[in-house]
């Protein structure tokens, strides 16, 4: 006798992808700058550009914006003393995701962006450091680093969190109220991240108890 799926399994099972699309970025003074940046290009102060904030400030989303409207390819920054340098600049636009100075090899982040030079492409370069401050051993790659432009992103201010639970909350159909909205903004982590995990956790505990999403519920799941 095969086994029966309830409707409650089956909703908790739906991929609640994260959009990237611009029209689902929340802009405020946290990222202001940073989305300015990607809006004006290829208005930019340099063809290689550095977005720089802590994790969850919106720096994928943006570079995912940017990507789509001029048609970059996407390197892992892990991945680029394997990746084929040429092929990945190959459209004029790259985006090298989360460049961090541990486990960088630094030949081949100096030989990408002479590579970019040489071919007028754009770059835009996410990170949580500050890429001056990475103790790199090759000079002219030092050198470089602190000459390249970048557009700090800090974490979300009050006003900007609250619109962003409401808008993870829409987004999976659920009515929240300004007292919950306030509840969960004062004890979440300050981050896109931290109020797209407290949103699904509420969601699916709501689901998992047949119980509407409310203060009394996030107190229990927040405390």
């Amino acid at each position: 006798m095969g086994s029966s799926v309830s409707p409650r399994q089956l909703v908790l099972a739906l991929d609640h992808a994260e959009s990237f699309a611009r029209e689902d970025f929340l802009r405020g003074p946290s990222n202001a700058a940073a989305l300015s940046l990607i809006e004006r290009w290829p208005d930019w102060p340099d063809r290689i550009v550095a977005l720089v904030g802590p994790e969850g400030s919106g720096k994928s989303h943006l570079a995912a914006i940017w990507a789509e409207a001029a048609g970059a390819r996407v390197l892992a920054a892990k991945l680029l003393e394997h990746g084929d340098l040429p092929a990945s600049l190959a459209t004029g636009a790259l985006v090298l995701e989360d460049l961090e100075f541990a486990g960088l090899d630094e030949r081949a982040l100096f030989h990408l962006i002479n590579l970019a030079r040489e071919e007028g492409a754009f770059v835009l370069i996410t990170s949580r450091s500050p890429l001056p401050t990475f103790p790199v051993a090759i000079r002219d790659l030092a050198s470089r680093l602190r000459a390249l432009p970048s557009v700090p992103l800090s974490a979300p201010d009050d006003v900007l969190l609250r619109a962003l639970i409401v808008k993870l909350a829409a987004d999976r159909q659920l009515a929240v109220d300004e007292p919950l909205v306030n509840y969960l903004a004062n004890r979440i982590e300050r981050s896109f991240t931290g109020a797209r995990a407290a949103v699904a956790r509420l969601d699916e505990e709501a689901m998992r108890q047949h119980r509407p999403v409310t203060r009394a519920l996030a107190a229990e799941l927040f405390r």
